[in-house]
C-alpha cells in the first residue's frame, strides 16, 4: 500500500470514528473509481477493502457491502483476480466483518462464490469459500466450531432461509465442512422422533457420495454416529470387525445400517454388495423411496457402474434437488432460490418406528 493511500484511509477513518459514514463511504467509492478508471486495480482494491472492514466494523452494514461488492465486480472480476490465499483472505475479512443479519451479506457471498467459480479450480466454487459461508450460515466463524456450538434455533422447521444455505455451502466446502454439517444435522434431529435418526444423517451422507466424496461422507456419518451414541447411552449398539474394516451396527435402526453398508461397499466398489443391500433392505428402503430413490441410483452409477437412463438437463442438479426437497426436481430447487436441501419429513409423516433387530 502506497503512503498515498494509507493517509486516505486514516483521514476517512477519522470520518468514521466520528460518526460521518456516509461522507466516509461516497469518499472511498470516489477515490476507488478515480483508481479504476487508469485501471490501477491494486490501488483500487486497498481503498475498497480497507473502506470495507471499517464500515462494517462500524456496523454500517449496507454501506460496507456496497464497497465489499464493489471490490467484487470492478477489481476482482473485470480485474480478473486469481483465486488464491491472498485474495481470499481479503474478502473472508470482510464476510465475517458483517452482522449476521445484514441483508446485503447473501448477495455478498454469491457474489463471491461466483467470483471464485470463474477464476479458481473449480465451476462449482472455491471450497475455502464454501466452507466459510457455510460456517456464518451455520452460526459460527471459528474453524474449531465444528465440534462446539450450533444455535438451538436451527431446526428444520425454523429459521429455514438461514440453515438451507449452510447445508449447501458446507456440501461444497472443505474436509473440516463435513463433521460441522453433521453436528447440525444431529441438532435438528435432537427436536425428531428418535427413530428418523437415519434420515437427518442421510443428509450429509447421501449429496457427499453424489458428489464423489467418501472421505467427507465417511466424515460426517461418524460425527453424526459419534454424537448420536454419546447423547443416548441406552442406545443399543453392536459392531463387526474384520482384518480390514468395522461397522457399528444399530439394531433398532436398520436405515442407519443401511447408510453405514454403502459406505463401506463404496470403499470397496463392489457393485455386488451395493445390489445385496437394495434387496435386504427393499422393505425399509420403501419407506423412504421419495427422499433417497433417486440419490441412490445415483450413487450406483457413480461408484458402481450401474448405469441410469439419461435425462435432459442437470442429472446431478436434478437428483439433489428431487432429494433434497421431496420431489419437483429442478424446477423446485429453482422456486425456492436454489438452496439444496433434504427432504427431511416432518415428525408425523415419518416412517414408523422399525422393531428393534438382533442384527441388521
Amino acid at each position: 500500500m502506497s503512503a498515498k493511500i494509507a493517509k486516505t484511509i486514516a483521514r476517512q477513518k477519522e470520518r468514521i470514528a466520528e460518526g460521518s459514514y456516509y461522507e466516509a463511504h461516497q469518499q472511498f467509492r470516489v477515490i476507488a473509481s478515480r483508481y479504476l478508471k487508469t485501471s490501477d486495480y491494486a490501488s483500487a482494491c486497498d481503498v475498497l477493502y480497507n473502506g470495507a472492514v471499517l464500515l462494517l466494523k462500524a456496523d454500517q452494514g449496507g454501506s460496507g457491502g456496497d464497497l465489499g461488492l464493489m471490490l467484487l465486480k470492478e477489481v476482482y472480476t473485470n480485474g480478473e483476480y486469481p483465486c488464491n490465499t491472498e485474495n481470499k483472505n481479503k474478502l473472508l475479512d470482510i464476510l465475517k466483518a458483517f452482522l449476521k443479519d445484514e441483508p446485503i451479506r447473501k448477495r455478498y457471498i454469491q457474489e463471491m462464490i461466483a467470483w471464485s467459480s470463474k477464476f479458481g479450480d473449480l465451476e462449482r466454487g472455491d471450497p475455502d469459500l464454501h466452507h466459510a459461508a457455510g460456517q456464518i450460515y451455520a452460526g459460527g466463524t471459528s474453524p474449531r466450531f465444528a465440534s462446539a456450538f450450533i444455535p438451538r434455533e436451527l431446526t428444520p422447521y425454523s429459521n429455514r432461509r438461514r440453515s438451507y444455505p449452510a447445508e449447501q455451502h458446507l456440501l461444497l466446502g472443505t474436509p473440516q465442512s463435513s463433521p460441522l454439517l453433521a453436528t447440525l444435522h444431529y441438532n435438528w434431529y435432537k427436536s425428531d422422533s428418535p427413530h428418523q435418526a437415519a434420515l437427518y444423517a442421510s443428509r450429509s451422507v447421501l449429496p457427499y457420495l453424489v458428489l464423489g466424496n467418501l472421505a467427507s461422507a465417511t466424515t460426517a456419518f461418524a460425527q453424526f454416529t459419534s454424537l448420536l451414541t454419546s447423547t443416548n447411552t441406552s442406545l443399543p449398539t453392536q459392531s463387526i470387525d474384520s482384518a480390514k474394516s468395522s461397522v457399528r451396527i444399530f439394531p433398532s435402526l436398520p436405515l442407519l445400517n443401511f447408510l453405514a453398508l454403502i459406505l463401506l461397499a463404496a470403499q470397496k466398489g463392489d457393485g455386488a454388495l451395493y445390489r445385496q443391500l437394495g434387496k435386504h433392505y427393499a422393505s425399509h428402503l420403501k419407506e423412504v423411496e421419495e427422499f433417497w430413490g433417486e440419490a441412490l441410483a445415483n450413487i450406483g452409477e457413480v461408484w458402481f457402474g450401474i448405469r441410469i437412463p439419461k435425462q435432459g438437463g442437470n442429472p446431478l442438479m436434478d437428483m439433489m434437488s428431487s432429494m433434497m426437497f421431496g420431489g419437483g426436481g429442478a424446477k423446485a430447487a429453482a422456486g425456492s432460490g436454489s438452496t439444496p436441501r433434504a427432504g427431511t419429513p416432518k415428525p408425523v409423516k415419518g416412517p414408523a418406528a422399525p422393531a428393534a433387530m438382533d442384527l441388521d
